[in-house]
Protein backbone atom coordinates (compact mmCIF):
# COMPACT_ATOMS: atom_id res chain seq x y z
CA UNK A 1 0.00 0.00 0.00
CA UNK A 2 1.04 3.70 -0.63
CA UNK A 3 1.35 6.43 1.91
CA UNK A 4 3.11 9.68 1.82
CA UNK A 5 5.11 10.50 5.13
CA UNK A 6 5.82 13.76 6.70
CA UNK A 7 9.32 12.71 7.21
CA UNK A 8 12.05 15.38 8.30
CA UNK A 9 9.93 18.22 7.02
CA UNK A 10 9.01 16.88 3.32
CA UNK A 11 6.36 14.26 2.24
CA UNK A 12 8.43 10.62 1.23
CA UNK A 13 6.41 8.22 -0.90
CA UNK A 14 6.81 4.81 0.66
CA UNK A 15 5.16 1.21 -0.86
CA UNK A 16 4.98 -1.25 2.03
CA UNK A 17 2.00 -3.24 4.09
CA UNK A 18 0.14 -1.04 6.65
CA UNK A 19 1.67 -3.28 9.25
CA UNK A 20 5.23 -2.46 8.57
CA UNK A 21 6.77 -0.71 11.55
CA UNK A 22 8.22 2.63 11.37
CA UNK A 23 11.71 1.41 12.00
CA UNK A 24 11.69 -1.08 9.14
CA UNK A 25 10.18 2.01 6.76
CA UNK A 26 12.94 4.30 7.76
CA UNK A 27 15.51 1.73 7.47
CA UNK A 28 14.63 -0.26 4.71
CA UNK A 29 12.51 1.85 2.12
CA UNK A 30 13.66 4.87 3.02
CA UNK A 31 17.44 4.94 4.49
CA UNK A 32 17.38 7.11 7.23
CA UNK A 33 19.47 4.25 9.16
CA UNK A 34 20.32 6.38 12.18
CA UNK A 35 17.13 5.37 13.82
CA UNK A 36 18.39 2.16 15.23
CA UNK A 37 17.00 -1.79 15.66
CA UNK A 38 17.70 -2.60 19.22
CA UNK A 39 14.33 -5.10 21.18
CA UNK A 40 11.37 -5.17 18.27
CA UNK A 41 9.76 -5.05 21.49
CA UNK A 42 9.64 -0.90 22.23
CA UNK A 43 11.85 -1.61 25.43
CA UNK A 44 14.85 -0.47 24.83
CA UNK A 45 14.29 2.98 22.99
CA UNK A 46 16.93 2.46 20.12
CA UNK A 47 14.63 3.20 17.39
CA UNK A 48 13.26 6.07 19.41
CA UNK A 49 11.60 8.88 16.72
CA UNK A 50 9.65 11.71 17.54
CA UNK A 51 5.74 11.88 16.03
CA UNK A 52 4.44 14.88 16.24
CA UNK A 53 7.00 16.28 18.65
CA UNK A 54 6.62 13.38 20.90
CA UNK A 55 9.08 10.62 21.65
CA UNK A 56 7.52 7.37 20.35
CA UNK A 57 9.31 3.90 19.53
CA UNK A 58 9.14 3.58 15.97
CA UNK A 59 9.37 -0.33 16.43
CA UNK A 60 5.71 -0.27 17.74
CA UNK A 61 3.93 2.26 14.78
CA UNK A 62 2.68 0.66 11.83
CA UNK A 63 3.55 2.41 9.77
CA UNK A 64 -0.50 2.27 8.74
CA UNK A 65 -1.62 4.54 11.55
CA UNK A 66 0.77 7.64 11.02
CA UNK A 67 -1.15 9.62 8.78
CA UNK A 68 -0.38 13.27 8.46
CA UNK A 69 1.34 12.99 11.97
CA UNK A 70 5.05 14.75 11.56
CA UNK A 71 7.88 12.09 11.91
CA UNK A 72 11.67 13.61 13.19
CA UNK A 73 14.34 11.69 12.64
CA UNK A 74 18.01 11.53 14.17
CA UNK A 75 19.38 12.83 10.71
CA UNK A 76 17.07 16.53 11.50
CA UNK A 77 17.44 16.78 15.04
CA UNK A 78 20.39 18.22 14.68
CA UNK A 79 18.52 21.15 12.60
CA UNK A 80 16.76 22.40 15.54
CA UNK A 81 17.72 24.49 18.35
CA UNK A 82 17.59 21.72 20.88
CA UNK A 83 18.44 18.77 19.44
CA UNK A 84 21.68 21.03 18.23
CA UNK A 85 22.52 22.02 21.63
CA UNK A 86 21.90 18.18 23.08
CA UNK A 87 24.33 17.15 20.07
CA UNK A 88 27.09 19.48 21.35
CA UNK A 89 26.74 18.66 24.62
CA UNK A 90 27.34 14.76 23.85
CA UNK A 91 30.40 15.56 22.11
CA UNK A 92 31.97 18.56 24.68
CA UNK A 93 31.82 15.57 27.54
CA UNK A 94 32.34 12.39 24.97
CA UNK A 95 29.02 10.67 26.47
CA UNK A 96 28.40 7.63 24.11
CA UNK A 97 31.15 4.48 24.30
CA UNK A 98 29.65 2.06 21.75
CA UNK A 99 27.16 4.27 20.68
CA UNK A 100 24.60 1.85 19.06
CA UNK A 101 21.89 3.91 21.55
CA UNK A 102 22.93 7.10 21.41
CA UNK A 103 20.46 8.25 18.90
CA UNK A 104 17.25 6.96 20.61
CA UNK A 105 18.47 8.71 23.70
CA UNK A 106 19.25 11.98 21.76
CA UNK A 107 16.00 11.95 20.81
CA UNK A 108 14.05 11.10 24.08
CA UNK A 109 16.24 14.09 25.67
CA UNK A 110 15.28 16.54 22.86
CA UNK A 111 11.72 15.85 23.39
CA UNK A 112 12.30 16.19 26.78
CA UNK A 113 13.80 20.03 26.58
CA UNK A 114 11.30 21.15 24.15
CA UNK A 115 8.56 20.41 26.16
CA UNK A 116 10.80 21.11 29.64
CA UNK A 117 13.30 23.86 29.08
CA UNK A 118 14.70 23.52 32.99
CA UNK A 119 14.28 19.79 34.06
CA UNK A 120 15.23 18.81 37.57
CA UNK A 121 16.93 15.18 37.98
CA UNK A 122 14.21 13.08 38.18
CA UNK A 123 12.41 14.68 35.45
CA UNK A 124 15.88 13.60 33.40
CA UNK A 125 15.48 10.18 34.95
CA UNK A 126 12.06 10.10 34.03
CA UNK A 127 11.85 11.10 30.86
CA UNK A 128 15.45 9.11 29.92
CA UNK A 129 13.38 5.58 31.59
CA UNK A 130 13.19 3.06 28.82
CA UNK A 131 16.34 4.24 27.16
CA UNK A 132 18.54 1.47 27.81
CA UNK A 133 22.58 1.81 27.40
CA UNK A 134 24.50 -1.81 27.37
CA UNK A 135 28.10 0.81 28.11
CA UNK A 136 25.82 2.39 31.25
CA UNK A 137 26.61 5.91 29.96
CA UNK A 138 23.29 7.09 32.23
CA UNK A 139 25.41 10.04 34.41
CA UNK A 140 27.04 11.09 30.99
CA UNK A 141 23.83 11.22 29.39
CA UNK A 142 21.84 13.00 32.53
CA UNK A 143 24.85 15.67 32.28
CA UNK A 144 24.88 16.45 28.74
CA UNK A 145 21.04 16.43 29.12
CA UNK A 146 21.91 19.59 31.71
CA UNK A 147 24.49 20.90 30.04
CA UNK A 148 22.23 21.64 26.70
CA UNK A 149 20.02 23.01 29.13
CA UNK A 150 21.88 25.70 30.51
CA UNK A 151 22.07 24.01 34.39
CA UNK A 152 25.40 22.51 34.32
CA UNK A 153 28.75 24.49 33.55
CA UNK A 154 29.99 23.72 29.58
CA UNK A 155 33.44 21.74 29.41
CA UNK A 156 35.63 22.24 27.28
CA UNK A 157 35.23 20.80 23.64
CA UNK A 158 37.58 17.72 23.13
CA UNK A 159 40.02 18.69 19.98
Amino acid sequence: MGYKLNINGAVREVDAPEDMPLLWVLRQELGLVGTKFGCGAGLCGACTVHVDGQARRSCQIPVGTIGAQKITTIEHIGDTAVGAKLQDAWLQIDVMQCGYCQAGQIMSATALLATTPKPTTAQIHQAMTGNICRCACYNRIAEAIQIAAGMSEEKPHAA
